[in-house]
């Protein structure tokens, strides 16, 4: 049978694909796109973009398609045969990337072609396309002395080597840990369907009583619910201390973490630049550390003050009402849920028996109709897993793109939530490729027969990763290098994404997607009401708790000494304490170990880059004050005239020019902070 991943015909065969055709497939796509280049640098014609751009993108397309789908089954299904089959190929196609990257060859084609008179005819986009490769050429050591690449693409091979281990030994130490409750007194305060997924958990290994573990669904109900304070200290510290030394030697990320940085450090040495965080910022719209170490100053001077408050209320509450003094750290989910029902009379759980799965997916569905006039149509096509979805986005009866989505947690899925792309929309001989993406999520299943229950905050993370799936699936670019989130500033991503979330929070939105799990009834309004009054509970808490995360990791990728090898973790850990002594208002044990599960630095795309969610944030709250405007007095910010332009200014136009002039032309003004600090209830009344 021919080998699966080789079919580009249309969608994933993730019903025939197996471990073993990762090698096979992989290697001869490498190889094809080796020959290619071969050719092509071998070619005495000058470079155009008909006889060179083209068919160098369509042939690294393949090659990008089925990687991806072998990188998205590690992901979604990481048991050994999986985690096998993509480790052993990722040093072939790192090795592969930085080969390419390094080619002098092909960069001086590129630079031929910036110096023909071609490239001044060529429309805006693809003379910005051309810009981005020799910008990331030169990035990938294309210019370096012959003598220093093969070091470079060892670093490389390396990197994504040691970013795979990261995510890997997180994931194992997360599924190593489980809580046996035998006494059913542990459970009080517990929720029934946490208490009866803990039941099912236990069952399904044939033993007694309850099972909890470190999986998001399971431990943030006992975190917030649980009386017993034995219980919820013995999950935060099996939680904090995950892939540390404080566990199994061979899930410790903290080596790891040391080697990561150094080889950063050693890259960026090697480019010329004095910091890896001057590397990443070379492709964003900040332009250096300093301005960004500035703007995360400035939102903290202006958080830090609320966040106190906040604090000095919890704490108080906690010793008059708890007898919880002092307040431990296990204590502040606990503390604050029970602060939160105290002063606005409701509890998460309670809202949660409101949003059912399948009333939820009809809510989001229904604001993207309103918004851009597109229908989303269920569809079957061949999954990793029975509990995922497949639908189709279609406008006026023509096919705009299709989308995965996989809600549940499991045990053989990393944790968080992500959007991932399948497939991009560009034009060829053959006409316009459609988008697919992967919408992933690690929110409770069902559980006793009934539908999967959401939190608020699970809905706001659906919208969210929705946000960055319109963005990709919604573009009308038809050239694949900044197409959909292609070539998007990284600090700009975030802003469709963050915009989103802004509609949970809208009452025409939520009432038309809640029905109670029991009795279908739709949320009260009363309660909504309680809702948007807590809405910025603990905000500053939280805006500092995310700053702390930025500002700790700009300063570690610009400013810790990585230069003389790996790093020891007691340095990381006393910047971090650094940074928490300026910014922070919570202090955890010594014994806390948060950087040993930083993925998003260590393991993603966000290293010396984590700022980018408060960059955005800034565009986004500021982009939907634009819905805001135009809706004020109609009872309802869905217009749709709003909501073309947005799609327009912004989605439609992917990486085609700069994020910030796609702002501007959305909104007619650069971006103002006014909006996040509204949102964030941050105005001095």
């Amino acid at each position: 049978m021919p080998n699966p991943l080789l079919d580009f015909t249309s969608l994933p065969r993730f019903d025939e694909i197996r471990p073993e055709h990762v090698a096979p497939a992989i290697r001869q796509l490498i190889d094809e796109e080796r020959a290619l280049i071969t050719a092509l640098v071998a070619d005495t014609a000058p470079p155009t973009w008909a006889n060179f751009v083209t068919p160098l993108t369509e042939e690294g397309e393949r090659l990008g398609r089925a990687w991806g789908v072998v990188g998205h089954l590690h992901s979604v299904m990481d048991v050994p045969e999986w985690r096998e089959a993509y480790n052993a190929l990722l040093p072939e196609v790192s090795s592969f990337y930085a080969e390419v990257g390094q080619n002098l060859e092909l960069f001086e084609k590129y630079r031929q072609l910036f110096n023909s008179a071609e490239y001044d005819q060529l429309p805006p986009v693809r003379r910005r396309i051309i810009d981005h490769e020799l910008r990331d050429f030169r990035l990938s050591g294309a210019e370096l002395p012959d003598a220093d690449k093969p070091r470079f693409k060892a670093i490389q091979e390396e990197m994504s080597a040691l970013a795979a281990k990261f995510s890997e030994n997180l994931l194992d130490a997360t599924n190593a840990h489980a809580e046996w409750i035998t006494d059913e007194a542990e459970l009080a305060g517990l929720p029934a369907d946490a208490i009866d997924a803990a039941r099912a958990a236990a069952e399904r290994e044939g033993k007694p009583g309850w099972k909890f573990t470190l999986q998001m669904p399971s431990y943030l109900p006992v975190m917030q619910y649980a009386d017993s304070q034995a219980l919820r200290a013995r999950m935060y510290r099996a939680y904090a201390t995950r892939a540390s030394e404080q566990g199994k030697a061979e899930l410790d990320n903290g080596p790891l973490i040391g080697r990561i940085l150094a080889l950063r450090a050693e890259e960026a040495k090697m480019l010329g630049y004095g910091s890896y965080a001057e590397v990443s910022l070379v492709a964003k719209m900040a332009e250096s550390p300093a301005q960004v170490l500035g703007f995360l100053r400035e939102l903290a001077a202006k958080a830090k003050p609320f966040a106190e408050q906040d604090l000095a209320a919890l704490k108080e509450f906690a010793r008059a009402e708890l007898g919880l003094d002092p307040l431990q750290p296990w204590d502040i989910a606990y503390a604050s849920e029970k602060l939160r029902q105290a002063r606005y009379a409701f509890s998460e759980q309670e809202v949660k028996q409101y949003f059912p799965e399948p009333k939820v997916l009809e809510g989001l569905f229904g604001v993207i109709r309103s918004l851009y006039g597109v229908d989303i149509v269920a569809e079957e096509a061949p999954k990793w897993d029975p509990s995922a979805h497949f639908f189709r986005i279609e406008k006026a009866g023509e096919t705009v793109g299709h989308f995965y989505l996989d809600l549940h947690a499991r045990e053989t899925k990393r944790g968080g939530a992500w959007m991932d792309s399948a497939r991009s929309r560009y034009s060829n001989m053959r006409g316009v490729q459609t988008p697919v993406a992967y919408l992933v999520c690690n929110f409770p299943g069902p559980v006793g027969g009934k539908p999967a229950t959401f939190t608020h905050d699970d809905v706001l993370t659906l919208f969210h990763e929705c946000g960055h799936g319109l963005h990709h699936l919604l573009t009308r670019v038809d050239d694949l290098a900044v197409s959909g989130i292609h070539g998007v500033e990284w600090d700009a991503v975030e802003l469709p994404s963050q915009f989103m979330e802004n509609f949970c929070w809208e009452w025409d939105v939520l009432s038309g997607m809640t029905a109670h799990v029991d009795t279908g009834a739709p949320l009260p309004r009363e309660l909504f009401d309680k809702m948007i009054a807590a809405k910025n509970f603990q905000g500053g808490m939280q805006m500092v708790r995310q700053l702390e995360f930025s500002m700790f990791d700009l300063r570690l990728h610009s400013e810790l000494d990585a230069s003389a090898g790996p790093v020891p973790v007691e340095q990381v850990m006393a910047l971090l304490d650094e940074v928490r002594r300026e910014v922070a208002v919570m202090f955890p044990p010594a014994w806390h170990r948060f950087p040993h599960s930083f993925s998003h630095i260590f393991a993603g795309g966000y290293a010396a880059g984590y700022y980018s969610y408060k960059w955005a944030e800034v565009l986004s709250a500021d982009a939907f004050a634009a819905f805001e405007e135009a809706g004020a007095g109609k009872g309802t910010l869905l217009d749709r005239d709003t909501g073309e332009r947005f799609w327009r200014e912004i989605l439609a136009v992917g990486g085609s020019r700069p994020a910030l002039d796609s702002f501007k032309a959305f909104r007619g003004r650069e971006p103002r902070v006014d909006a996040l600090l509204r949102h964030n209830g941050m105005v001095e009344a």
